[in-house]
């Protein structure tokens, strides 16, 4: 009897051990927003990119965690004298998820559809200066520019210029097919969606076997969620909780930088907030410490106007706009708004902007602006505002790289047109000089500043909490993704 015991007890070892082993393969990531589809090459919700971005699909070229550029389906590229002509030397034995192979043919397919009359591409300005793509051979692409552009390869690194196949591409929001180390597997809509390794994939096997990106929308369900082993890791964690799961030897608490220029966005071309009177009196209405302090923990940069604190770049002009509510109310003044006047304020579900919200609903009131805030899901905001420009004021983060040219697009939902910071983006687009480069965006970032196009809040912070036993989750977001090629489980 205890020889059967000891065996029996030896089997389930081994069976633990086994189990062990193999959920150590499986990672479940916390999401705060589901995304409103799976095609980065049709939509501008981050969500998108966080789950997709170099997971399933790749581009030419891709960004590193540091914010480099760095080859993914080109192994290489040249460039020629006049800055004008990239060729790329593609990887060879590439396939998609469905078995088909990548070739030269897939890469002028997507830059072309990207740029079409008719695309829907939310970025599609990173592919204005494309004049031609052509097929040297299969596994060589030649794009010339319109013009020398600096920034083109970066460009080429956005998750907006994915390379996608022709055969699959309609159906790419529902079913992604993509090159990436991990194929997608399943979206259980409201709840999750899972990817699975690719063992066909032509790079650097991934060492997860499975991830599952859990939709958390319950910024005070997180931590349970972490605590009970349910969810391994939140990459974009809350960072009003944070206090809870600091010091915990469980997991890794880490704070790092994003790209989000978080700000209270302005209906530039709708009464009242088409007087500059009445969109600096907000900004003097905002006291940027005081929403920091309130919607992420004290842990936000202050800005003063779109660009990080961590590029080169940056000009500090958060002194421009100090709080100052008497400065507020004299300018509604000499705009015929004495007595103040009623707005909305759509806020999206992410805690940055639910909090930030009913902090900025307060000091507005402050200064006689009484505002009604109106909540809405992430696809209402993304057709009711992003699309439509129906809205007054809007809180986001814009967590795209090096995206100040967005306050140039005509058909954008600021409704911003000012010829003069047009000029300095067309001529930013042509200087591959640095320090002309340098000189062009100080002076991009001083006009959004004195036009006060929005209310510049603060840099979003970007805090990771995992598993102890987790690494290689990026500290910081150059970009809107969550890289899963270097995560694994230590032990």
């Amino acid at each position: 009897m205890k020889l059967w015991k000891t065996i029996l007890t030896a089997a389930a070892l081994v069976l633990s051990a086994e189990t062990s082993a193999f959920a150590a393969r499986d990672l479940v990531i916390g999401i705060t927003l589901e995304p409103p589809h799976l095609d980065p090459t049709a939509g501008a919700a981050a969500a998108i990119d966080e789950v997709l971005y170099a997971n399933v699909f790749e581009g030419l070229t891709r960004i590193g965690p540091n914010g480099e550029v760095l080859p993914a389906l080109a192994e290489s590229w040249t460039v020629s004298d006049d800055g004008k002509v990239y060729t790329f030397k593609l990887h060879s034995g590439v396939k998609f998820h469905d078995g088909t192979d990548f070739n030269a043919d897939d890469v002028k397919f997507s830059l072309d559809r990207a740029r079409a009359d008719n695309s829907v591409n939310a970025q599609k300005g990173l592919f204005a200066a494309i004049d031609t793509v052509e097929m040297v051979d299969p596994a060589t692409v030649r794009i010339t520019l319109k013009n020398p552009q600096s920034s083109f390869l970066y460009n080429m690194g956005w998750g907006d210029a994915v390379i996608v196949a022709p055969e699959t591409a309609d159906t790419n929001k529902e079913t992604p097919v993509g090159t990436g180390p991990f194929k997608f597997q399943n979206w259980a809509k409201g709840s999750s969606i899972t990817l699975i390794r690719s063992d066909a994939y032509w790079g650097a096997p991934v060492s997860l076997d499975k991830a599952e990106f859990r939709i958390v929308t319950d910024a005070a369900a997180a931590v349970p969620a972490l605590l009970s082993g349910d969810v391994q890791a939140f990459p974009f964690f809350d960072p009003d909780s944070v206090a809870q799961i600091q010091g915990d030897p469980r997991f890794k608490v880490v704070i790092g930088a994003t790209e989000g220029e978080t700000i209270l966005s302005m209906n530039n071309k709708k009464p009242p907030f088409d007087r500059l009177q009445v969109r600096q009196a907000i900004s003097f209405a905002l006291d940027r410490k005081a929403i920091i302090d309130g919607a992420s923990a004290g842990l936000g940069v202050p800005i003063g106007s779109h660009m990080s604190p961590a590029n080169k770049a940056y000009v500090d002009l958060t002194g421009l706009y100090a709080h100052n509510v008497e400065k507020a109310r004299e300018l509604l003044k000499e705009a015929g708004l004495e007595n103040g006047f009623k707005a909305t304020l759509k806020l999206p579900p992410p805690p940055y902007a639910r909090l930030g919200g009913e902090i900025i609903a307060s000091q507005l009131r402050d200064v006689g602006i009484d505002l009604q805030i109106v909540p809405v899901e992430w696809a209402q905001w993304l057709d009711q505002v992003f699309t439509k420009k129906d809205y007054d004021l809007t809180i986001v983060s814009h967590t795209e790289p090096n995206d100040i040219d967005i306050y140039s697009r005509k058909d954008y939902y600021f409704n911003y047109d000012n010829p003069t910071f047009d000029k300095i983006i067309a001529d930013l687009n042509l200087t591959s000089d640095e320090a002309k480069r340098m000189t062009l965006l100080g002076e991009a970032q001083k006009i959004l500043a004195d036009d006060a196009v929005v209310g510049f809040l603060y840099e979003l912070p970007k805090v990771g909490v995992w598993d102890a036993k987790l690494e290689g989750f990026w500290a910081n977001a150059p970009i809107q993704a969550n890289d899963l090629t270097k995560v694994k489980w230590t032990e």
